[in-house]
């Protein structure tokens, strides 16, 4: 596993549920933030990224957290959005090399051939029974992964068994 993948998961990060409240999107919540907000299920990367999980719903992520991240988030969007901090009750890992696209397409259901799922796309789906969000941040292809943290040990293991079977 080591030579062809690499899970590491990511220290210090911020990640926060973001909703839009009626009569706001995309625009409204970016110009409050001063980021370009992508549309559907893509995100455009900044020190806060937006991960777009549905009509007016985005996971807010940082990948190095300040004390008072989200709060600083929803002051930004006061009125406009509501914002709920996920960090702690999250994980988030990075999954990289050669061999990451063929992993998760063994326990996705989603098509991340290169064709139709590249760098700036987001899904919401499953792997092994769990419910994740992953993303891709470049052609390497490297992933980021969001689930919930009491999760952590089963997919670690999940992701260790695909891949020795590679």
């Amino acid at each position: 596993m080591a030579d062809a993948l690499d899970f590491v998961e990511i220290d210090n990060f911020g990640l926060a549920t973001v909703l839009a409240r009626k009569g706001n999107g995309a625009a409204e919540i970016g110009n409050a933030l001063g980021a370009e907000v992508a549309v559907g299920p893509r995100f455009i990367p900044g020190s806060t990224t937006l991960l777009g999980c549905g009509p007016g719903h985005w996971l807010a992520f940082t990948e190095r957290s300040e004390p008072g991240w989200h709060q600083a988030v929803a002051g930004m969007l006061k009125g406009l959005a509501s914002v709920s901090d996920q960090s702690s009750g999250y994980v988030v890992h990075r999954l990289s090399g050669p061999a990451a696209r063929q992993v998760l397409q063994r326990g996705a259901p989603v098509d991340l051939d290169p064709s139709v799922f590249g760098p700036g796309m987001v899904a919401t789906t499953v792997i092994a029974h769990i419910t994740v969000t992953i993303w891709q941040v470049d052609d390497a292809p490297t992933y980021f992964i969001a689930f919930f943290r009491s999760y952590a040990r089963s997919l670690r293991h999940w992701v260790e068994l695909t891949a020795a079977a590679l």
